[in-house]
C-alpha cells in the first residue's frame, strides 16, 4: 500500500474495462462531486487491460487535473477484482472509495458513505433503491443474496452494488492477507471490525453493455462460495453419507430379494441407472473439491494477481 502522500483524505479506485464512451462523463461528474466534499482526494483509474482508447482518454483526463489522477495499466485483462486490488496497493488516502465507471452508481451519492465513515464505521457498503437492470439480473441477484445469506455469515442486502468506501486501515489488512479471492466486499465485511450499509440510487448505464456476462456472474459467485465458507463441502459430505445409506439399503434389499426369488435380468437396467447416478455424484464432487483445491493453490502464491505494465503517477507529470 502506498503511503507517499499522508495528507490526502479520500482515495476513489476505478477500474476500467473498454469504458472508451464513459470515461469523459465520468471525470465531468466524479471530480465536481469530490471538490464539494471540501476534503484532499485522488482518483486512481486501473486500466484492467483495455482493447479500445480507454487509456488514451485517462491520460488525456490526467493532464487536464493535474495533481488528482493516478494510472495503472495492467498487461493484460484480470477482471474487475483484481484491478481494484491492484488500486488498494497504491492508495494513499484515509478512506478509500470504489466506484465502477459505468456511472450506474451516481458519484453524487458518494458523500453518503464518507458520513457514515466519519461516524466509527470501517466499512460501508450500499443497496441500490431501484435497480435499472433487466429482469433476468435483478431476481437473479437475489436469489444469490439469499443463498449466500443463509450458506455464509455474511450480510449484504446487495452484494453487486461496487459503490463502497474502506477505511485505511481496513484497506491494509485486505491487502496483507494475500487472500485471492476475487470477491472484496465479502472478504472486506470478514475483515471489518464495524460495518454497515446506506441506500444509494442506481441509474442506467451511461454507454456501452455490462462485462459481466451469465458465465462471469456464475464464476463470481463460486468465488464468493469457495472463498468464504466450507459449507458446500460439508452440505456434500453429509449427501454422500445419505446416499451410501440409500445404496446400502438398496444392496441390501438385491441380496434378499435374490435369496427368496432368485436373479432377474430386467434388474439390470435398474443397476445401470444406480451406478449412472452415483458416478454423476462422484464427477459433482471432484468439481467441488477442484474449486477448493484451485483457491488454494492461488492462495498459495505460484502465480501472480496482476501484472501491472506502466504506472502513470501524478507526481511525474
Amino acid at each position: 500500500m502506498a503511503d507517499k502522500n499522508t495528507s490526502i483524505s479520500v482515495s476513489v479506485v476505478v477500474p476500467i474495462y473498454n469504458e472508451e464512451d464513459n470515461i469523459k462523463l465520468l471525470l465531468e461528474r466524479l471530480i465536481p462531486s469530490l471538490k464539494k466534499l471540501g476534503r484532499s482526494f485522488e482518483i486512481i483509474f486501473v486500466n484492467d487491460g483495455s482493447i479500445d482508447s480507454s487509456l488514451n482518454l485517462l491520460l488525456e483526463g490526467q493532464k487536464e487535473n493535474e495533481g488528482l489522477i493516478r494510472i495503472l495499466d495492467f498487461k493484460k485483462n484480470y477482471g474487475q477484482h483484481m484491478a481494484i486490488i491492484a488500486g488498494f496497493n497504491h492508495v494513499n488516502g484515509e478512506t478509500i472509495i470504489t466506484i465502477d465507471a459505468d456511472l450506474q452508481n451516481p458519484p453524487e451519492e458518494i458523500y453518503k458513505l464518507l458520513e457514515k465513515i466519519d461516524e466509527g464505521y470501517d466499512y460501508v457498503g450500499s443497496f441500490r433503491s431501484s435497480r435499472n437492470d433487466t429482469f433476468f439480473r435483478k431476481y437473479s441477484s437475489r436469489l444469490v443474496n439469499l443463498v449466500r445469506e443463509k450458506m455464509t455469515d455474511i450480510r449484504m442486502k446487495d452484494q453487486g452494488c461496487m459503490l463502497r468506501a474502506y477505511s485505511k486501515e481496513l484497506i491494509q489488512n485486505i491487502c496483507e492477507s494475500h487472500n485471492h479471492s476475487t470477491y472484496i466486499p465479502a472478504l472486506a465485511y470478514t475483515l471489518s471490525r464495524k460495518n454497515t450499509e446506506v441506500e444509494v440510487m442506481h441509474d442506467q448505464r451511461a454507454s456501452g453493455e455490462s462485462k459481466y456476462n451469465l458465465v462471469r456472474l456464475i464464476r463470481l459467485n463460486f468465488d464468493i462460495f469457495t472463498g468464504t465458507t466450507i459449507l458446500p463441502l460439508q452440505l456434500y459430505t453429509i449427501f454422500g453419507l445419505a446416499i451410501c445409506a440409500m445404496n446400502g439399503g438398496l444392496v441390501t434389499y438385491l441380496l434378499i430379494r435374490r435369496i427368496i426369488f432368485g436373479p432377474e435380468a430386467q434388474g439390470l437396467f435398474t443397476l445401470f441407472a444406480v451406478v449412472f447416478f452415483l458416478i454423476s455424484v462422484v464427477i459433482l464432487g471432484i468439481g467441488l473439491i477442484g474449486e477448493y483445491l484451485g483457491r488454494l493453490t492461488l492462495n498459495l502464491g505460484l502465480q501472480p494477481k496482476y501484472e501491472i505494465k506502466s504506472v502513470y503517477d501524478y507526481t511525474k507529470l
